[in-house]
């Protein structure tokens, strides 16, 4: 209930229960007195660092204290205030003011919403939970998210997905709706991860036969042969038999599928045209919690798991 009530920023906008709620004067009082979470696109971030809102029925002003958390406190830069310009936010009306020109101006507060998330549905989350996100934008370390009204947190690159990638947009685009674990909490910090719903070796090879021709996606050329992922959680080894680089699409032979060594043996057929884009996610794992997530086959060489227990060492 309180992930629904408190999602990353956007997911209600253009909803008919929000978009009949900025509708008119009364029903911003009205939400003002309930204390309702609404949403508008930002449209401007004056040289006071205000951020301006446009409501259907009169201009709305977030001013910069109540822009986020952390703010006031100096704990947050304002180009955080400036980078929402043409995007979404969620607040809650504080009062109606009328200038001296008779114009109506609504006063809201960002901030009071994430406060009221952080209290109500943050503080609340235990390792293991698995929540929805909002990818806001990418970092060669990471990919950071929304987690709820504007929160930020970031997936490392290295919890991302089991196949190695070169960078965050090799898997995500902005604004990509995503599903994230928590990890662990270190003070005000939401530690994040993400391979582990994308499912373990058996689940991703069972899509995969041997003597199949399928596509895959150069991630490492080495001497020794060509990684290409065919998902995210699966990749293997091919021979290097002609110029590749890293990124490119590539159609291949799957030669042999080994789960107790974890290998994949495929022969590279061709290097398809086109460019590359992240593709939509397949989460194996729908369930709201995980407590130990084991990848490895049994009776593999190698073992790899997490262990959702909160402890970060």
């Amino acid at each position: 209930m309180y992930q629904k009530r408190f999602s990353p920023e956007g997911a209600i906008l253009d909803t008919m229960e929000n978009q009949t709620a900025i509708s008119s004067p009364q029903m911003l009082m009205q939400a003002q007195l309930t204390g309702k979470i609404l949403e508008a696109r930002v449209t401007m971030c004056d040289s006071n660092h205000n951020m301006w809102v446009q409501l259907p029925c009169m201009k709305g002003m977030i001013p910069r204290e109540e822009g986020a958390v952390g703010i006031a406190e100096g704990e947050l830069r304002d180009i955080a205030l400036i980078a929402r310009v043409g995007k979404p936010v969620c607040f809650r009306v504080l009062r109606i003011e009328t200038r001296e020109n008779g114009e109506e101006i609504a006063i809201l507060s960002r901030r009071a919403v994430q406060e009221q998330c952080m209290s109500q549905f943050l503080a609340n989350l235990n390792a293991g939970d698995i929540i929805d996100a909002k990818v806001t934008h990418l970092e060669p370390f990471g990919a950071f998210v929304d987690i709820g009204c504007g929160i930020a947190s970031m997936v490392p690159i290295d919890a991302i997905s089991v196949s190695r990638i070169a960078h965050p947009s090799d898997r995500f685009v902005v604004g990509q709706n995503i599903r994230v674990i928590i990890k662990g909490i270190q003070g005000k910090r939401i530690l994040l991860s993400h391979k582990e719903l994308l499912g373990t070796w058996e689940e991703n090879a069972e899509l995969f036969h041997v003597g199949e021709t399928t596509c895959g996606i150069v991630r490492s050329v080495e001497k020794y042969g060509v990684f290409i992922e065919l998902m995210p959680n699966l990749a293997g080894l091919a021979e290097l038999r002609q110029p590749v680089e890293v990124g490119q699409r590539t159609s291949v032979y799957i030669k042999a599928l080994i789960p107790e060594k974890l290998k994949v043996k495929l022969i590279l057929v061709d290097v398809c045209e086109g460019l590359v884009t992240p593709e939509p996610l397949h989460y194996f794992y729908q369930d709201d919690h995980i407590d130990h997530w084991i990848y490895t086959p049994n009776g593999a060489g190698k073992y790899i798991d997490t262990v959702f227990d909160g402890n970060l060492v």
